[in-house]
């Protein structure tokens, strides 16, 4: 019997043909190079690193604003020293403030999981936003109030005293006949330049070189019967300052009848008693008013205990006291109308906070 062997291809072995040509016939896949993925590492690395960066100094940023905000507050509003009136109630406050960080924290984590989950860019964002906004309220007044407090509250002692003498000078420039201040200030633009000089070359404020000139010549450089001469009303000085006012001059012989070489002596003078006095702004006007010895002021300090202006003061007669007060609310005013080229009343509205925002040269420099 003759069996027919049949050559064609079953079914199965078609169908495992088909598989093959059309695995053949798609275009092979594409590796990423193993180099490519090594580089993009680092740079979403840096990404995260930036963005938590970011969000870490924006919640550092909130916090500062808040605890300087609270701690005023709470110094202002709990001032005393009852224990339950005052220091119970204070304490009791920043243990709430402690308790109210952690629960913030708190919060923060899950939300910040939300946020990570929709974008990673979520929460930087939100805690950045968060952060312009408590920057924005340092400009507002009752943050001003605060911040004042706060001072208070850290600087002690000193911060008071600093505190009693600025108000001496706000008075003293509130006291000041407007109109004829304006008039002073107009007489000294066409010294500006000298003094702008002087107060560069010895790195002084020029507004306290102006309130010095303001107290000692009104801007009417003269010779004075008791010898004082020029701007600034040279008399006897340290001659060292005449020396270091001769250098940046680039001269040797000096005329205290010219303005330029007047502000540069009254410069270098009041630096070197600055430097003396070990930076003591007051004590280096009084230094400059009487000199360091005479009037009893070397003694004073030695003598009574008396370190810094506050306990001078009751040593002092009347002028020599009085003097640095009238110094710098000058400069308080040529500082006013620099940053606003005004004089402002400081009775009026908010005036008062906008200029003690503004700073005495020399003693702050505002917030």
């Amino acid at each position: 019997m003759d069996k027919t062997i049949n050559f064609s291809p079953s079914p199965e072995t078609n169908k495992i043909a088909k598989l093959k040509r059309k695995r053949n016939s798609q275009p092979p896949t594409k590796k990423r190079p193993v180099n490519q993925s090594r580089k993009e590492q680092p740079k979403c690395f840096k990404r995260k690193l930036l963005l938590t960066s970011i969000e870490i100094l924006s919640l550092i940023t909130i916090a500062f604003c808040l605890i300087i905000m609270l701690l005023g507050y709470s110094a202002s509003k709990f001032s005393g020293t009852g224990f339950f009136s005052s220091l119970l109630p204070f304490a009791g406050g920043i243990l709430i403030f402690i308790l109210l960080g952690c629960i913030f924290l708190i919060a923060w984590w899950k939300l910040r999981k939300r946020l990570q989950n929709n974008s990673e860019l979520s929460s930087p964002t939100l805690s950045l936003f968060l952060a312009i906004v408590a920057a924005l309220l340092i400009n507002h007044d009752q943050f001003t109030l605060a911040y004042g407090n706060f001072r208070t509250l850290i600087g002690g002692k000193e911060e008071i005293g600093r505190i009693t003498v600025a108000h001496q000078i706000y008075a003293a420039y509130r006291r000041q006949n407007a109109s004829q201040l304006e008039k002073m200030i107009n007489r000294s633009f066409v010294y500006r330049p000298a003094v702008e000089d002087a107060a560069r070359s010895f790195n002084v404020d020029i507004n306290l070189l102006q309130g010095i000139i303001a107290t000692e010549s009104s801007f009417i450089p003269r010779n004075s019967s008791d010898g004082g001469r020029g701007l600034f009303q040279i008399t006897q000085v340290p001659q060292i300052a005449m020396i270091q006012a001769s250098k940046k001059l680039g001269t040797e012989k000096i005329s205290l009848d010219n303005p330029r070489h007047n502000a540069f002596v009254g410069a270098a003078t009041f630096k070197h008693y600055l430097t003396e006095m070990k930076g003591d702004l007051f004590l280096a006007l009084l230094a400059y008013n009487i000199g360091p010895a005479n009037g009893g002021l070397r003694s004073i300090v030695q003598n009574y205990g008396a370190t810094d202006f506050t306990t001078i003061q009751p040593y002092l007669q009347t002028l020599p006291r009085d003097y640095p007060i009238r110094v710098l609310s000058y400069s308080l005013a040529f500082r006013l109308w620099q940053e606003k080229g005004k004089l402002l009343a400081y009775e009026e509205g908010n005036n008062a906070i906008q200029i003690q925002k503004i700073g005495i040269p020399g003693l702050n420099t505002g917030l």
